[in-house]
């Protein structure tokens, strides 16, 4: 049981990461990442788009939000039936 919370936890800390830096990465024209600013302007959109018109990094952020839904769900879920008072230890 130990290696399984240690394994959804270590999921749940790299898929907030993740969902972080893709969510920083989604800045439009407008922002420091799509704009003017560190990645050279607005060719950096082209790169994200996919064929469909939604553009990939959208896709790519509800992938992660789904994930983290999930993982969070079945942390408080074993958290409950192991009766430890807090989820921060």
């Amino acid at each position: 049981m130990n290696i399984l919370l240690f394994a959804l936890k270590f999921s749940h800390y790299v898929t907030c990461i993740g969902l972080i830096v893709i969510i920083v990465l989604q800045a439009g024209k407008s922002g420091i990442v799509g704009g003017h600013g560190v990645f050279g302007g607005g060719g950096s959109d082209q790169i994200f788009n996919a064929p469909s018109g939604i553009a990939f990094i959208n896709k790519l952020t509800v992938f992660m939000a789904c994930i983290f839904l999930i993982i969070s769900l079945l942390l408080a879920k074993f958290y409950v039936n192991i009766n430890i008072i807090s989820v921060v230890q």
